[in-house]
């Protein structure tokens, strides 16, 4: 088992991305265009020290916008394309981003139904332990909701919880193994471990 990898699994928007404010709806969701896209701040070095630390990176996201009728899909993607670009730019390498289109209540049919790899379901948590050697036991998941905590939890992993208050009214529904207020927080609490 001592050649098993360990992993890093982290929810994008409000974690490593900004929120961003729809007008439409007063709710703080994943940008759609990418010129909403704004990294947090100084993300850049916790990710590297996790990578410096063994840990192999992973996005596990839902993006159910396109689902819901909110934009385009060729727009989401061209948010995660321009996600992993910045990132590269800033000497961040991830192993692999796991993305889920699709949400139960949406209104495009095709993306409009209960799959198995929307969070809090650990499906592509699973996917990265056998494509990457995992030890789900000795990886951590990383967000900013409940469902986060849960599709970690559910796969055996350890958790943390950042307290962004744009995301409050999707937490306190689950108790994570740590609360951080930002990335680097949370990546301090790991290394400790």
């Amino acid at each position: 088992m001592s050649d098993m990898q360990r992993g890093v699994f982290l929810d994008r928007d409000g974690v490593l991305n900004q929120l961003v404010r729809n007008p439409l709806t007063d709710a703080y969701e994943s940008p759609h265009r990418p010129e909403d896209l704004v990294l947090c701040n100084d993300i850049g070095n916790p990710l590297k020290r996790l990578r410096d630390a063994g840990y192999k990176l992973f996005i596990i996201s839902n993006q159910p916008s396109y689902a819901k009728g909110k934009t385009t899909l060729e727009s989401i993607k061209k948010v995660a394309d321009d996600f992993q670009s910045q990132l590269s730019a800033k000497g961040v390498r991830i192993d692999e981003a796991f993305y889920c289109y699709h949400h139960p209540e949406g209104i495009v049919a095709e993306y409009s139904f209960r799959c198995p790899c929307r969070k809090p379901e650990p499906f592509f948590l699973f996917q990265a332990q056998r494509d990457y050697r995992l030890n789900l036991n000795e990886s951590w998941m990383i967000g900013d909701r409940d469902a986060d905590m849960e599709c970690g939890k559910r796969a055996g992993c350890k958790t943390v919880l950042l307290r962004n208050p744009q995301s409050a009214q999707y937490q306190g529904g689950n108790t994570p193994d740590y609360f951080a207020n930002d990335l680097s927080g949370a990546v301090d609490y790991i290394l400790k471990s």
